[in-house]
């Protein structure tokens, strides 16, 4: 397991997330002022810098319950609310993007290029907010301080430690059956055609070779695929090429998308068992959230302006209807952290577990016109 997934783990997720609630802002007509205060305050906060710096800092990565709590805060920071139904959809098409992503990589350092890709779109959303688009520059030059010098074995273990974290994940996503990219059972159909990974020749053909390092011998055989060589290497820098088109917004065409579960009964026991297994990491997971929660700036609204949902389906009866078929054991709680005996985190876990606590809202309105994509219940 590499200790420095974590970093790459969260900023693609947080792109993906950012494309879904974008592409939902826009479905359901909110207007421009109040759709892009939700996307500043979200990024402003996701890219915060005591946020990043502890994000930064080499561990290991952690249960999905524990990110997905997270991404809920981090869903919150706004004036945008998500219910549970929408907020288990919203994790769910991130969650299925990157993976794909991940698979489809043709090198293991190409991860970087994906994370670069998912920054660039980031920094379209705020072109007209110079003081956040300081902050992702910051994190632009973290990632290629930090990885522009690792090895090819190195990128390697990254990439296994990603398909690790997603190996038991096999959600249906509309968009990608559609595609012919997925099957029914949720697995991805990966292509046996396109561009080969920069710097490697076509496949085709054997060599063989002497003690002596001298060639003696070529074969050549039929390899089934449609193969081409890649034009050029994408870009590392800050600006720049990228080539690579994985890690961009597949929902800038708008293009309604479903989530279903694959009905995988290994898949629901796997889940099911990470739920209710005694977790060894528990502790840890404590402190990384204490630590990460501590570097999270949560904006509170401010102001007259009232706060609105964002529903992640086509209505609010699709909706409901989505909370009450979900299988228990596939969705996602509030993790509840119990640690009134730890003397040595006592002060800061009474804040983050302040700050965890659901408090009665308001109800809002669901009318057409004012409701947006309900956007995670506040912790």
């Amino acid at each position: 397991m590499s200790v420095r997934t974590l970093p790459l783990l969260f900023l693609n997720l947080g792109g993906e997330m950012l494309y879904i609630l974008d592409q939902r802002l826009r479905a359901q007509n909110i207007p421009g002022d109040k759709a892009r205060r939700v996307l500043n305050d979200i990024i402003s906060t996701m890219f915060n810098r005591k946020f990043m710096e502890e994000l930064f800092k080499p561990q290991e990565l952690y249960s999905k319950k524990a990110l997905r709590t997270i991404y809920e805060r981090l869903a919150h920071a706004s004036i945008m609310k998500l219910n549970q139904a929408s907020m288990d959809k919203l994790y769910d098409l991130m969650t299925m993007a990157f993976k794909y992503q991940v698979l489809l990589c043709p090198r293991p350092k190409d991860v970087l290029l994906v994370t670069f890709n998912h920054l660039d779109t980031i920094k379209g959303f705020i072109r007209d907010s110079p003081t956040i688009l300081q902050q992702v520059d910051e994190t632009f030059r973290q990632l290629i301080e930090i990885y522009g010098g690792l090895s090819a074995g190195e990128f390697q273990l990254i990439r296994q430690t990603l398909l690790i974290f997603f190996q038991d994940l096999h959600i249906r996503v509309s968009m990608f059956l559609k595609d012919k990219v997925q099957n029914n059972n949720g697995r991805f159909v990966l292509p046996v055609s396109g561009p080969v990974p920069w710097g490697t020749e076509l496949p085709g053909l054997i060599r063989m070779f002497n003690n002596k390092g001298e060639e003696v011998t070529r074969i050549e055989f039929k390899h089934g695929g449609n193969y081409v060589r890649a034009p050029k290497e994408g870009s590392f820098e800050l600006y720049g090429d990228r080539v690579l088109k994985l890690g961009t917004n597949m929902y800038s065409a708008n293009r309604p998308v479903e989530t279903h579960m694959s009905g995988s009964s290994k898949n629901v026991a796997s889940w099911a068992q990470e739920s209710i297994a005694p977790n060894p990491l528990a502790k840890e997971e404590l402190n990384f959230l204490a630590r990460l929660m501590g570097g999270m700036e949560i904006k509170k609204p401010s102001g007259p302006e009232p706060g609105f949902r964002l529903n992640l389906f086509t209505s609010d009866e699709e909706e409901e209807q989505a909370a009450l078929t979900r299988p228990e054991e596939l969705s996602y709680e509030v993790i509840n952290i119990q640690a009134t005996q730890d003397q040595q985190r006592s002060e800061e876990l009474a804040r983050i577990m302040g700050e965890f606590e659901i408090t009665e809202q308001p109800s809002l309105s669901t009318s057409k016109g004012d409701d947006l994509l309900a956007m995670m219940d506040e912790l």
